[in-house]
C-alpha cells in the first residue's frame, strides 16, 4: 500500500525536480549513496539511519553496524520495506531509475543529481533541512567553500592537461559532465576528454595517445588500478607522468570535499618537477 502524507510537515524539491512531502522529521533513513551515507553520519544522524548498501564503508566502523539491502543498483526493495524507513535518499548516477520509481510507491525519496560543487553543497543543505540538522549543514558548506577558496588561491596560471581512467579493460575515462570533471577543473586540470563525448565514455590505447595528457590518473575506483596498471600506460605515454589517485577524493561528494581541496593540493604539489605546472 502506498504511503499517504495527509498532513504535511516539510515540503521540498529534490534536485531531479521531484517534490518529497513529509509528514515529520525522518526517524528511519535508508541511504542508497555511499558519499551520501557519510555525510548522514557527519550531520550527526546515526540513530536515524536504519538501512545502507554494502558499497556505503565511511565511516567504517558505523556503517559494519548498519543493515545492508544490497548495492547501488541492484538493492533489495523487500527488505528495504521491511526497515519501514520514512525517507530514502538515491542520485540519479548511482542508482537506477526504475529502482527508484519502484520505492516512490511506499516511500519518499529524495534524488540527487550531482554534477559540479555547487550542486552538491544544494544536496548538503537539502538533506540538513530535512532532517533538521540545518546549523550543522551549513556550517559544514561554509567549511568546504572555504577549503576550495583555498585551493582556487593556490592554482598556478599554468593549466594541466590530465586524463583520469576509472575503467581498465575497456578502457573508460571521465568525460564532460560530472562530477570528477568539475573537481579536475577546480583543481587546474583541463580534461582532455571533456569534449561532449559523454559522461563516462570508452576510449582505446591510440584515442589515449593522440590526446598526449600531461597528466593520466589513475583511480582506486570503481576500478582498483594498480602498479601494473600504471606501468602498461607509462608504455603508452612515457613522456606523461602516471599517477594512482584516491577516487574517493575525486568522486565522492557529500562532506568528503572537506578533505578533498587539500587532498588536491598535496597532490598538484606532487606532481611539481614531474610535470610542467
Amino acid at each position: 500500500m502506498e504511503k499517504k502524507f495527509e498532513i504535511p510537515f516539510k515540503t521540498i524539491t529534490d534536485l531531479i525536480g521531484s517534490t518529497l512531502v513529509l509528514q515529520k522529521i525522518p526517524e528511519r533513513i535508508v541511504s542508497l549513496v555511499p558519499s551520501q551515507t557519510e555525510l548522514l553520519f557527519d550531520l550527526g544522524l546515526d540513530k536515524n539511519i536504519v538501512g545502507i548498501t554494502k558499497f556505503c564503508i565511511h565511516p567504517k566502523e558505523r556503517c559494519a553496524l548498519k543493515q545492508k539491502i544490497g548495492g547501488t543498483k541492484n538493492f533489495n526493495i523487500e527488505k528495504i520495506k521491511s526497515l519501514n524507513p520514512d525517507l530514502i535518499i538515491a542520485n540519479k548516477e548511482e542508482n537506477t531509475k526504475e529502482g527508484v520509481d519502484k520505492l516512490r510507491n511506499y516511500f519518499p525519496v529524495y534524488v540527487s543529481d550531482i554534477t559540479d560543487l555547487t550542486s552538491s553543497l544544494q544536496m548538503i543543505i537539502d538533506l540538513a533541512t530535512i532532517t533538521n540538522t540545518v546549523r550543522i549543514g551549513k556550517t559544514m558548506v561554509a567549511n568546504i567553500k572555504k577549503e576550495f577558496d583555498i585551493l582556487e588561491s593556490s592554482r598556478n596560471t599554468k593549466i594541466i592537461s590530465a586524463a583520469y581512467l576509472i575503467w581498465n579493460n575497456p578502457l573508460m575515462v571521465a568525460g564532460s559532465g560530472n562530477f570528477i570533471d568539475a573537481m579536475l577543473q577546480l583543481a587546474g586540470y583541463k580534461n582532455v576528454f571533456s569534449k561532449n563525448i559523454g559522461r563516462y565514455p570508452t576510449i582505446n590505447h591510440d584515442d589515449l595517445i593522440r590526446e598526449i595528457p600531461e597528466v593520466v590518473f589513475l583511480s582506486s575506483e570503481p576500478y582498483p588500478f594498480k602498479e601494473k596498471h600504471k606501468a602498461e600506460i607509462k608504455q603508452l605515454l612515457p613522456n606523461s607522468k602516471i599517477e594512482i589517485v584516491d577516487g574517493e577524493m575525486f568522486s565522492w561528494y557529500g562532506s568528503r570535499l572537506l578533505k578533498t581541496p587539500n587532498y588536491l593540493l598535496q597532490l598538484k604539489n606532487k606532481l611539481k618537477g614531474m610535470v610542467v605546472c
